[in-house]
């Protein structure tokens, strides 16, 4: 990969906020200063990965390796540019980050990148002191919003505007090539590229194939974001009593991601009890009984943006589990463990679907939606299903090295009182699967 200055794109900071211009004193190359305007890792994450032996990323190179792979696809597929709505996707290709919640429901930041790489970031008014870090984002702009709460019945004058500037990028920029990609946009703003002449395509296959392997820095901002994670979760379970609400646990999770410069949390996937079965009912006031088993999946955007998307189930109390908690774990946890022993690099995505271990059949009808997922900054490309699931929603495709997997289950029978689920995180590498979940699982939860 070459230097950040020998790109064509690049061009040295001359912004007031500068890190060229300091010693980069903390392990991610990010200057060692409490007032600097991008968020990250706390001391206590930098700590605790000290003491654990993990490296840090260096962020110039994540974020050049980024733009790379986008560029590459555009090159690919022969586009012009890539157009970005999505704040996960802006993410991907700018590292900037702002009020990211609140932006997947007012989409007022977009982003703009050639296929040689020159970036253009729209973001909300007066806000370009918080990516003016980054030299890799070549312009600063703002006035990408045409959604009706900001502009009401000037909506479709908002959307020509915008669409006006990026057909100036596009002439500027690609000369004679009008193939633009989209991952998302109002409607309104689509229509008003298309009378411009602009040629629209599906812009998240771009990027969720860009996304899909990860680079050496990004696995090492993975790791740390587990590591963070997983000293919430040993928090959590350290807390654990009868008499505390779901929320109550939940809630360490939230503090302790935000305490290590974590950012947020997707779901709030928790449940006890008789809320174990069926799945997907988010945590609520319930007082926890000795005796209960507890369920949840993190979820949890952490430090770097980075998904840990983990599942665990305990048991509530100091209490022997009943002969049919052990039953249902069991059955959790040896799908789990022979699904990811079949991972390896070149298995298509339909034999690891005709082949997974699917549990017994009484399962089934409470299964969850998939086996297994890619993960990286959220849920990622590509999603595996269960073969009766598969003829409406599978798609096929290869699992390659540099690829991060979720591979998950949860066995509650229909009807039953408790359900299990757990989920366990994975990296592809050249020769098989690195495990980077490093959470321990329940084996007091085992039969036998």
């Amino acid at each position: 990969m070459q230097d950040v200055e020998e790109q064509p794109w690049f061009r040295p900071s001359n912004r007031k906020i500068d890190p060229t211009r300091r010693r980069p004193l903390k392990p991610d190359g990010t200057p060692d200063d409490s007032d600097r305007v991008e968020i990250g890792p706390t001391g206590l994450a930098f700590a605790a990965w000290a003491r654990a032996g993990l490296q840090s990323p260096n962020l110039e190179a994540m974020r050049l390796y980024r733009v790379e792979r986008i560029v590459a696809e555009l090159r690919r597929r022969d586009y012009a540019g890539l157009l970005c709505f999505d704040p996960l996707n802006i993410r991907y290709v700018t590292d900037s980050t702002n009020m990211q919640l609140w932006i997947m429901h007012n989409p007022a930041r977009a982003c703009f990148v050639s296929a040689d790489g020159y970036v253009v970031l729209w973001d909300y008014a007066n806000c370009g002191h918080l990516s003016a870090h980054l030299p890799l984002v070549r312009e600063m702009r703002s006035g990408a919003s045409f959604f009706y709460f900001v502009t009401g019945d000037r909506t479709e004058e908002r959307a020509e505007r915008f669409a006006t500037e990026i057909d100036d990028l596009l002439k500027v920029l690609a000369g004679n090539n009008r193939r633009l990609a989209i991952d998302r946009i109002e409607p309104v703003g689509l229509e008003a590229l298309k009378r411009l002449g602009i040629e629209t395509f599906q812009g998240q296959a771009v990027t969720e194939i860009a996304r899909s392997i990860k680079g050496p820095d990004e696995i090492l901002a993975m790791k740390c974001a587990m590591h963070s994670c997983e000293i919430a979760m040993a928090q959590m379970q350290q807390a654990l009593r009868p008499g505390m609400t779901e929320n109550d646990l939940w809630a360490i999770l939230h503090g302790e991601n935000i305490r290590h410069g974590g950012e947020w949390i997707e779901t709030r996937i928790l449940s006890s009890g008789p809320r174990t079965n069926p799945w997907f009912q988010e945590c609520g006031p319930r007082i926890m009984q000795e005796g209960d088993l507890v369920a949840f999946d993190t979820d949890l955007v952490g430090v770097y943006g980075m998904c840990c998307d983990i599942s665990r189930t305990w048991l509530c109390g100091n209490i022997e589990p009943t002969a049919e908690q052990r039953r249902i774990y069991t059955h959790a946890y040896h799908q789990i463990m022979r699904n990811k022993e079949l991972l390896r690099p070149g298995l298509t995505f339909r034999e690891f679907t005709l082949k997974a271990d699917l549990a017994p059949e009484e399962f089934r009808h409470n299964r969850y939606g998939l086996l297994a997922h890619g993960v990286g900054l959220c849920d990622e490309y590509p999603s595996i299903y269960f073969p009766e699931d598969y003829p409406a929603t599978g798609y096929d495709g290869v699992f390659l090295p540099g690829m991060m997997i979720c591979v998950e289950t949860y066995c509650g029978a229909l009807g039953g009182r408790d359900g299990v689920k757990l989920e366990q995180q994975l990296l592809i590498t050249e020769s098989g699967i690195e495990d980077l979940t490093n959470y321990p699982f329940e084996t007091f939860l085992l039969e036998g």
